[in-house]
């Protein structure tokens, strides 16, 4: 395969993932902004442009951090490059590029849940109709996962849609909880209150994991616990270990279609034996921000390693 088309591949699951990621961070904090007062709803929806690496891109353009106002720069705002709309344009594009690449069934979910955001996201989106945009969002990304999971041959081509995605879930997850534990909470004198269960609560609601954890742990809502959730167990498929196992995975079966193995292939197995090795509490004890920010980072030589490795760019 050209390095061209595998670099479409790779980034059009990347853009869906990305585009699906800001749905569902715009929808929990919605939630969270309407259990809190004013003042503190500016705190949520701060958080949330901080998450998507945007607050400064924000501050440029507006003067306080009113609900819609937010929503709508992160979802179609021409003046934020990395807006919901543009990524799913991002994503078609690749995807039309790499049109004999990908079935007609991918290609149909992508280009058809393009036109329905643009047609939703013509206009502002208001109140009364941002839960049918933030779900048509993540309901299409669905789709188009289902399409290539359905409809693909297990070959390079969807392996590199599938380290896409779980490059990308990976970074998404550990950004949140990263914010979580630096913008979010208020003070320390607010950790264990109710105020510190609800935030939990929607840090669980933006990587839908909501009723898994509640399933599984009866109901408690640990921030111990929830961290651990997201990040070590292997059942939870946007957990930090199952997208770094899935991701090892997919490198290993490009391994036996090229028969070769890169610098992406060493990092990778690397990281997924130090995660294995990690505790919770010894985390929380380092610095839950210090090993995440450490995480991102890898995540990020990774992914750049695949790049260099499979010449996405000549």
């Amino acid at each position: 395969m050209l390095g061209r088309t595998a670099n479409g591949i790779f980034w059009m699951f990347r853009y869906l993932e990305r585009a699906e990621n800001i749905a569902r961070l715009v929808e929990a904090g919605f939630r969270m902004a309407l259990m809190r007062g004013a003042d503190a709803a500016s705190e949520e929806w701060r958080s949330v442009l901080a998450t998507l690496g945007e607050q400064a891109a924000y501050d440029a353009q507006y003067d306080d951090y009113d609900a819609m106002q937010v929503c709508n720069f992160v979802l179609r705002d021409k003046a934020n490059p990395q807006n919901a709309l543009l990524l799913l344009e991002n994503a078609r594009n690749n995807a039309r590029m790499a049109r004999s690449s990908v079935t007609t069934e991918v290609w149909e979910a992508v280009n058809e849940g393009w036109m329905m955001v643009r047609d939703l996201l013509a206009r502002p989106a208001r109140e009364n109709n941002l839960g049918l945009v933030l779900g048509t969002i993540r309901r299409q990304s669905s789709l188009v996962r289902g399409a290539s999971y359905g409809t693909m041959l297990r070959n390079d081509i969807y392996h590199f849609a599938r380290a896409g995605t779980f490059i990308e879930r990976a970074d998404n997850t550990a950004r949140i909880l990263d914010v979580k534990y630096h913008l979010l909470l208020p003070t320390v004198a607010h950790v264990g209150s109710r105020l510190d269960t609800t935030q939990w609560d929607g840090v669980l609601r933006s990587l839908g994991g909501d009723r898994a954890y509640r399933w599984l742990n009866a109901g408690r809502m640990d921030a111990r616990g929830i961290a651990n959730f997201l990040m070590m167990d292997a059942r939870f498929p946007r957990s930090l270990v199952f997208c770094l196992d899935q991701l090892l995975e997919n490198l290993d079966d490009l391994v036996e279609e090229y028969g070769e193995e890169g610098l992406s292939h060493r990092l990778a197995r690397e990281a997924v034996a130090r995660l294995a090795a990690a505790d919770t509490d010894a985390i929380f004890d380092m610095g839950l921000h210090e090993f995440l920010i450490r995480f991102i980072s890898e995540n990020h030589e990774i992914a750049s390693a695949i790049s260099a490795d499979y010449r996405f760019v000549d």
